[in-house]
């Protein structure tokens, strides 16, 4: 009986050790686009240096964006763009005071921080060089798009 229960057991991790290897093949060949060797256009972007000097400073490695912890939550290209917004005021010495964080509205756009105080849109920003260099950012994001 306790033969049988040993060939059986070895069995049976045989099976489970399988199947993991199995599906970790398996996990390795999933294709979201449809077509072989092409990655959806979000995966084929490479981030702004911006964003890759943001993340690499706070030690994750290179992602599409940089989200720390206790920041609102904002799509990953207002992310982006609020990372070329904080490199272009960087060089400001009243501007770079400023704590700067892009969040995303209920009914989807966006919400700009500025010391913590909210703004919905730039037209209600309360520095016009703040509103300019945010244009600026906005339009060195999409010339690299």
């Amino acid at each position: 009986m306790s033969t049988f229960i040993l060939v059986a057991g070895s069995l049976m991790v045989l099976v489970g050790v399988g199947l993991l290897a199995f599906m970790f093949i398996r996990a390795n060949q999933v294709n979201l686009t449809g077509k072989t060797d092409e990655k959806p256009e979000w995966m084929q972007s490479t981030p702004p240096e911006e964003t890759v000097s943001a993340t690499l400073a706070d030690g994750e490695g290179v992602t599409l964006y940089d989200h720390d912890e206790g920041e609102q939550i904002a799509a990953p290209f207002a992310e982006q763009i609020e990372d070329v917004l904080r490199a272009k005021i960087a060089s400001d010495p009243e501007l770079k005071a400023l704590e700067i964080d892009f969040g995303t509205a209920e009914d989807g756009g966006l919400e700009i921080y500025v010391n913590g105080t909210k703004y919905d849109g730039v037209a209600n920003l309360p520095d016009e060089r703040l509103k300019q260099a945010l244009l600026e950012a906005v339009k060195d994001w999409n010339s690299r798009k």
